[in-house]
């Protein structure tokens, strides 16, 4: 504050000095005009003397030397009108960058001023205000139309709608109901309701922001520092020119305009405020960089590690099918399973309850339940014990029926867990559960090839199998499994010897691997937990693809940083050049450097603001629409493909080798047909339209793997005997089959999600 104060004072100071100095010169008293100038200049030599010396104790050396040296030599040649305007620019140049920080951090602080200071806590039929610091876990506290959410909660009305675009960058309100977790810092966006306090506030989610908010205002950049360097190169050269000039010419006052066109002290500044509002860009997409230094860090990124589950997937588990037993109904399975599991509080327990609620089935209330801790649940639902949980537990140690020997393959194959169902001791249906893919997980993992990122690997503690599937279907560079925390670090620093690493993680046990990184960062982190304490970046919002947003927010602060430094530093050569040869006095010379330098820091202030698109290669709605000609198609047939897989399980030998037929006429005739027309006609207009063609050619690379398998099934179908049959060729052809399905289903989610993304760049 106090430097802020007195670089304010020094302009003024030099302000006026300049006016007294021009009105004397009015009145005809040159010798008054001398007088006042110098007494404009004298001080800001002074304290440009104090930060000299403070710079060079720091060990840096920077071009304000230029400036000293004008000034001085301007005072001692007799040209105090080139001083006076020498030491406005300068003082006003220092000024200048306060205001541009000031306006780069604006919406850093505006995430700090807005922090709520009282809470409305209820007490029986009273409600009083207090400081939020006196609000304790267990509270009951009333949140009104408008206002920010003071504390972690969870709702207690029957229906709250926020808004957390604060939190996460995400415009539009979020309809919470009872009992849901709500966020400190979030706004009320409807009518008034009441929550419980879970978390104290120094414990709460925007605590934690405001705490990094303050971390991200304070750090340095390595790359401003390297901005200082060129004052090294800057500073000799600078008094060279202006040594060759007087040599040339014997006239200091050349040599004089040469240094006062040699004084780019903002120019070094853009440096700082282009990472500075790079920051501040990052926050408005509800990215929190930790500083300048990170940033610039980021920009420099080759290599990416990624945890698996919560970071590349949803993190819990998800309902994949319902596997019902021959004459059973899989709703009427999964309405049983999920009306029970409502008794517990596990994590798989939720999921079936959600999954059930999000089909529309109208659960019913379970009665006397019992639950067997890491095994299943037993209870009575209208009356009829039912009982869901491992095999273990309903099937017993009885040899399972063909369905159920069919689900626990296919939950092999998917590395899926298994919950069976029973109704009064008869199993009657299996559900397969598993961790899956976020949703914008392929378009995350594009847009970082697109922004240059060479390298990524996942790094996870789950099983090499469902690890392996993954990395294969977003195409990683490598998959390292069956990690512990530690070997996640040892992980990072192996690929910190080669390149710049960046690590994204989710979870308290990413927290080393993000701390031992170049750039760690905390994906969808609450706050003060373990891993957004040890990230460089936190992204608030639960999205993978905003790591491929920070990443080019970063490199184009960095570009602009470069533009400013060198376009800035070469303009300041030619007015040099100019000032050596006699065009330039040392008053227009220290004009147009003055311009010079407001035009770079005005440059560095772009980084405040999204990169505009090009116009080139949009595509309407209704095109976009057409990208996706035959997918409805395609996806009937692949229903028919799951059916004939189940089917081989119980089909005789003739039967089988029907089925096993017609399943190779729907590859060839539709997912062949499909994959070469995307190669040969769609894909090569995507092309067109896409900035980088990383995504396409992973997408390639999957229908080759499709028509690799579609030939292995075409084989195996010209090798079929017309008789004797076994089940080993069944059971090959069983797993081309459902490889081919999956693969199939995956690849056209991916393209949906591309073609989806090409029409939103182009109407955006």
């Amino acid at each position: 504050m106090f430097e802020r104060i007195l670089r304010w004072t020094l302009v003024a100071i030099a302000i006026a000095g300049l006016a007294a100095g021009g009105l004397a010169h009015v009145l005809g008293r040159p010798d008054l005009a001398g007088i006042a100038f110098t007494a404009s200049t004298v001080p800001v030599i002074l304290g440009l003397i104090v930060s000299i010396v403070r710079d060079v104790l720091a060990g840096r050396i920077g071009v304000d030397a230029i400036a000293l040296v004008s000034m001085s030599a301007a005072i001692i040649l007799g040209e105090p009108l080139a001083g006076a305007v020498v030491a406005l620019m300068y003082s006003g140049g220092n000024v200048l960058e306060d205001i541009a920080v000031a306006r780069a951090e604006h919406d850093l602080r505006a995430l700090v001023d807005r922090a709520p200071r009282e809470a409305h806590r209820r007490r029986g039929d009273q409600i009083d205000n207090v400081p939020i610091a006196g609000v304790a876990v267990g509270d009951r506290l009333m949140v009104r139309a408008g206002e920010i959410v003071p504390v972690d909660g969870m709702v207690e009305a029957t229906i709250a709608v926020v808004d957390e675009s604060a939190l996460t960058g995400e415009p539009i309100p979020v309809t919470k109901t009872r009992g849901m977790a709500i966020l400190s810092g979030s706004v009320n966006a409807g009518d008034t309701f009441e929550m419980a306090v879970t978390a104290t506030a120094g414990e709460s989610t925007y605590a934690g922001i405001v705490k990094l908010v303050t971390t991200a205002q304070t750090a340095k950049a390595p790359f401003v520092r390297l901005a200082d360097r060129y004052a090294l190169i800057f500073l000799p050269v600078s008094l060279a020119i202006a040594g060759a000039a007087y040599l040339a010419s014997g006239d200091l006052i050349r040599s004089l305009a040469v240094l006062v066109a040699a004084t780019p002290c903002p120019l070094i500044l853009a440096a700082p405020v282009a990472f500075i509002a790079g920051v501040a860009q990052a926050a408005r997409s509800g990215i929190l960089v930790k500083g300048g230094g990170k940033l610039e860090a980021l920009a420099r990124a080759h290599t990416v590690l990624f945890d698996k589950t919560g970071t590349l997937t949803v993190g819990g588990a998800r309902l994949l099918s319902v596997d019902a037993a021959p004459g059973e109904d899989a709703d009427a399975v999964l309405l049983l399973c999920a009306s029970l599991e409502q008794a517990s509080h596990h994590v798989v327990a939720h999921a079936i309850v959600q999954a059930g609620q999000a089909r529309g089935l109208k659960l019913k209330v379970p009665e006397q339940v019992r639950e067997t801790m890491g095994s299943g649940l037993e209870g009575l639902i209208d009356g009829r014990p039912v009982m869901a949980g491992s095999r273990d537990l309903v099937l017993g140690s009885r040899t399972p029926p063909p369905w159920a020997a069919r689900a626990i393959r296919r939950a092999s194959w998917r590395s899926a867990l298994i919950v069976f169902v029973a109704i009064e001791g008869r199993p009657i249906g299996a559900l397969l559960l598993a961790d899956e893919l976020r949703a914008d997980t392929p378009r995350a993992i594009r847009w970082l090839r697109e922004a240059g990122i060479a390298r990524m690997v996942m790094v996870t503690g789950d099983r090499a199998a469902a690890a392996q599937a993954i990395g294969a279907a977003l195409d990683l560079d490598a998959v390292l499994a069956d990690r512990v925390p530690s070997d996640k670090v040892e992980a990072v620093k192996s690929e910190q010897r080669l390149h710049p690493t960046i690590m994204v993680g989710d979870g308290i046990n990413d927290a080393p691997a993000l701390a031992s990184a170049d750039v760690g960062i905390a994906l969808g982190a609450r706050g003060a937990s373990a891993s957004s304490e040890a990230a460089d970046v936190v992204i608030l919002a639960d999205r993978l693809d905003r790591v491929g947003e920070a990443i080019v927010i970063a490199q184009r602060a960095r570009r602009i940083a470069l533009e400013s430094i060198f376009v800035g530093m070469g303009l300041s050569f030619v007015a040099m050049g100019a000032a050596a040869f006699g065009l330039l006095q040392p008053v227009p010379a220290a004009l147009v450097q003055e311009a010079i330098d407001v035009a770079v820091i005005l440059n560095a202030l772009r980084a405040l603001f999204p990169a505009g698109r090009s116009k080139a290669g949009r595509i309407t709605a209704e095109d976009g629409r057409g990208l996706r000609h035959d997918h409805q198609a395609l996806l009937r047939g692949l229903d028919r493909l799951r059916a004939i897989v189940d089917a081989l399980d119980e089909a005789p030998p003739d039967g089988a080798v029907a089925l096993i037929m017609e399943a190779n006429g729907v590859v060839q005739d539709k997912v062949v047909a499909h994959e070469r027309d995307d190669e040969g006609s769609v894909y090569p207009k995507l092309a067109r339209l896409l900035q980088e063609s990383h995504g396409l050619s992973a997408m390639s690379r999957a229908h080759r793997e499709i028509l690799h398998l579609a030939r292995l099934l075409g084989r195996l179908v010209e090798d079929l005997p017309s008789e004797h049959v076994d089940r080993y060729l069944i059971r090959d052809a069983q797993r081309v089959i459902e490889a081919i399905e999956t693969l199939v289903r995956m690849h056209t989610a991916q393209e949906d999600d591309i073609y989806e993304a090409v029409v939103a760049r182009s109407a955006a």
